[in-house]
């Protein structure tokens, strides 16, 4: 069996010992999805900008209860300025007295003409989405003046790579979104589609970092909202 270059045996059927730092990708919680106010101003254009639902305010708790009994220090921690995210960020950085840095680059692709529409009117405006979703097929480059693919891989991935090079020492939580965790987890993977799996709600998506090296540790760990009780 092939040596994790990650770990290290301290002693003869000791657990391993994870060596170099990890990457936290946090999806928000649950978005408030009959809001209809102001929209956030991005460069590439306004954008959605909801806050948490009550759901989402419940599952941002139950996750802040998991990363306070992780082994997470030293860390920083990292957010998209977008409500939805920074609200799940705030809600774990008051109860570990830590400090939220926001990055406009960590924001959720631009859909263009989508931004803000029900499901239901994207549809009707465009009948082949349905085919496209039968057939786990990608949807986010058929709207109109969305932002393109490998820009939005660029930005993201510049993003996060320089946070990893600000804190060479430290773990890092960004509190994101789907796109943004598909984004940079498709890069570490190789895989070139715009979306290959559906981030759960504050699901965390982990990555080892080892010098210039990303090994996908685990992807869409909900076991806070499935079973908190291994938290408390």
């Amino acid at each position: 069996m092939a040596s994790d270059p990650l770990a290290e045996e301290d002693e003869e059927g000791a657990e391993p010992r994870v060596t170099g730092r990890v990457l936290y990708l946090i999806r928000h919680g649950q978005s408030d999805f009959d809001w209809a106010g102001d929209r956030w101003a991005s460069a590439r254009g306004d954008q959605w900008n909801p806050p948490l639902s009550e759901k989402g305010r419940e599952q941002a708790a139950l996750l802040t209860k998991r990363l306070l009994v992780m082994d997470l220090e030293p860390f920083a921690v990292y957010s998209s300025p977008l409500r939805r995210a920074a609200e799940t960020a705030e809600a774990f950085a008051h109860e570990a007295g830590a400090e939220v840095h926001f990055d406009d680059e960590l924001v959720e692709a631009h859909i263009g003409g989508w931004e803000g529409k029900p499901f239901e009117e994207i549809i009707e405006s465009d009948p082949g989405i349905v085919q496209h979703i039968r057939h786990q097929r990608a949807i986010w480059h058929r709207a109109p003046g969305a932002e393109q693919g490998d820009r939005f891989r660029t930005r993201v991935r510049e993003a996060v790579e320089g946070h990893l090079s600000r804190h060479p020492d430290e773990n890092l939580l960004l509190f994101a979104h789907g796109g943004v965790i598909n984004a940079y987890v498709g890069e570490v993977l190789g895989l070139g589609q715009e979306m290959f799996f559906l981030p759960e709600n504050t699901s965390l998506n982990t990555i080892d970092v080892d010098a210039d090296t990303r090994s996908v540790r685990f992807l869409n760990d909900v076991l806070h909202l499935t079973d908190p009780h291994f938290f408390e």
